[in-house]
């Protein structure tokens, strides 16, 4: 089972160093939020890089990077590092870490790209979300193509979560289920791509 760490802090660390330091941006970024206006203020995140969807600030494509180092709320923060703590260590270690990098990157990019494009107008958007759901994109992608390479506790458990993410990404109200299905659709594709290059 790929998704259970045994790796005390320093390990972790050493091993997963761009893990380790996305989750401290992350965290690093939240008690700005907290000390600044709050986490859950509009105005406070859309200040410090959110995407919104209106006029003219569709066109600060900037933010589309920026918004995924913002979470609204301790709840929303929780569940995207502790996702990240438990499921990104095998990829960054398959990938190595530039090559992780690169997907994490650009499956946030994408993913954050179409929350902007699907979403209703006056939308504003954070998270790490689709970041995260291109990493599930490329463990979706091993599962398929490259069976061999997952046991089968950790093939159904990414199943499990995949499945129950993506419902919940349409049924409840809040969740931008266009850059989950848009950061799982890059990762699934970008993942394709980097496992190529030596």
């Amino acid at each position: 089972m790929i998704f259970i760490r045994y790796e005390n802090w320093r390990s972790y660390v050493k091993n997963y160093p761009v893990t380790t330091l996305l989750i401290i941006a992350n965290l690093v970024m939240f008690a700005v939020l907290a000390v600044s206006g709050g986490s859950q203020n509009g105005e406070n995140l859309f200040r410090f890089g959110a995407i919104w969807k209106e006029e003219p600030y569709i066109h600060e494509t900037w933010r589309m990077a920026t918004a995924m180092f913002l979470h609204s709320g301790f709840e929303h923060l929780l569940f995207n590092m502790f996702a990240l703590f438990v499921f990104a260590p095998p990829l960054e270690k398959i990938l190595g870490s530039f090559k992780y990098a690169l997907l994490y990157a650009a499956s946030g990019l994408l993913g954050n790209g179409a929350a902007l494009m699907l979403s209703e107008w006056g939308t504003l958007a954070v998270g790490a979300s689709g970041a995260i759901y291109g990493l599930y994109g490329a463990y979706l992608f091993i599962a398929i193509f490259q069976r061999w390479t997952l046991d089968d506790a950790s093939r159904k458990t990414l199943l499990i979560i995949l499945g129950i993410g993506i419902a919940q990404s349409f049924i409840i109200s809040g969740i931008s289920w266009s850059a989950h299905i848009g950061g799982l659709v890059a990762g699934f594709a970008v993942y394709s791509i980097l496992r190529l290059i030596r």
